[in-house]
């Protein structure tokens, strides 16, 4: 099947508990009894834009909602700080905004952990999780040395890069892929000092906390989930980093009564680009398990 031409959506302004404001963007379902909403959590220094493949082709049978966190894309930036507990509650605000749901939760990179912290923590119902390539604590080589100076020099060489106005043109393969409204959002919005300024605060202590869950892994109880991994080694992955995060993605998987594993042939780490079909096929897969 094809993909559905990018649709802006409706425009949303989501107050956060403490007075800040989150822009999202609303795809409506299908005319019809009201079903699950999905909602999309975009990876570490992504907007809204990153899911403009799959968010139209979801809205053709679910209610779809796509968000910008704090310091991203139209969302003013947090003076408080972007920690992992700050953004899930961020989500969970969200989440209250809309409704009670029953919602899919779909997290990329960075946005998997997120989303499995909200789920954990909202009132709302939440019927299923996909998490895209999503950032696990199971993988050991995120706490070591080497991921930990790694990430530090991304984020410095790519803060240095959005100053010279030339951060756009390393990630042009995949942004490529994206419709062209989508396209144009994602270029002025998504590669500046501001959102790569966010990225480094995020950064500052997402892998303290993620390292938390090991031991005080986020409960989601019997909630289905589907993690989706890439199996190409690239953007900023080697092999040896790509086998680490897919054993760790098996192991999310399993750790679910209703958990799946699949795997994006086409992908590196930038799946809702470049196999957005397989994620609209399991997201779809679990909207009509709940209808």
């Amino acid at each position: 099947m094809g993909t559905t031409a990018h649709r802006p959506g409706i425009p949303a302004r989501v107050p956060t508990r403490d007075g800040r404001t989150l822009f999202a963007s609303v795809q409506t379902g299908p005319p019809g009894p009201p079903g699950p909403i999905v909602v999309f959590e975009a990876g570490a220094a992504a907007t809204r834009s990153s899911w403009a493949l799959v968010q139209p082709a979801v809205a053709e049978f679910a209610t779809a909602i796509a968000y910008d966190r704090s310091g991203l894309g139209r969302s003013a930036p947090d003076p408080i700080g972007r920690t992992l507990d700050r953004m899930a509650d961020d989500l969970v605000d969200v989440l209250r905004h809309f409704g009670a749901g029953p919602y899919v939760l779909v997290g990329h990179s960075a946005g998997g952990p997120i989303a499995r912290l909200a789920a954990a923590r909202t009132d709302a119902t939440i019927a299923g999780l996909v998490l895209a390539d999503t950032t696990d604590e199971a993988a050991d080589v995120l706490f070591g040395r080497g991921f930990r100076t790694a990430e530090k020099v991304a984020v410095t060489i790519n803060l240095s890069l959005a100053r010279l106005g030339v951060l756009e043109r390393l990630h042009r393969a995949n942004t490529a892929l994206l419709p062209p409204e989508a396209r144009a959002d994602l270029t002025r919005e998504g590669f500046g000092v501001g959102p790569m300024r966010t990225h480094a605060e995020q950064a500052r202590t997402f892998l303290d906390e993620l390292a938390a869950f090991r031991s005080n892994p986020p409960d989601i109880g019997e909630i289905p989930v589907t993690v989706v991994s890439g199996t190409r080694p690239g953007d900023g992955m080697p092999r040896s980093v790509r086998a680490a995060a897919n054993a760790s993605h098996a192991h999310r998987a399993a750790a679910s009564p209703y958990g799946r594993h699949v795997l994006a042939t086409k992908s590196a780490h930038y799946v809702p680009m470049t196999d957005a079909e397989l994620i609209i096929d399991e997201i779809r897969r679990l909207v009509e398990v709940i209808d």
